[in-house]
């Protein structure tokens, strides 16, 4: 990807939820809602204190996260949808 987030920015690729639910009924485009899970596909350099000290960023490129229902803001690159977030608005990694 030709796109670097900057600061404590993260680029996050929706993971699609199931068609189906665990009783086998078949869930409509209408009734679903987008997934609050994701791929971090892209991260940037992290945050400064006021000293000037870099802050580490806490996710990598590859981690499964969870992240609020409506953080982020959602663009178009290379015909692929993405969220482009603060590192603050993710929940917590997935083991």
């Amino acid at each position: 990807m030709a796109f670097k987030p900057l600061h404590d920015r993260v680029v996050v690729k929706r993971i699609q939820s199931e068609d189906k639910t665990k009783g086998g009924l078949i869930i409509p485009d209408s009734a679903k809602e987008k997934p609050a899970e994701g791929e971090v596909v892209a991260v940037g350099e992290g945050a400064r204190k006021d000293s000037g000290e870099l802050i580490p960023m806490s996710v990598k490129a590859g981690d499964r996260i969870l992240f609020g229902k409506w953080s982020g803001t959602e663009v178009t690159l290379n015909g692929e949808e993405l969220l482009i977030m603060k590192e603050s608005d993710i929940l917590g990694v997935i083991a």
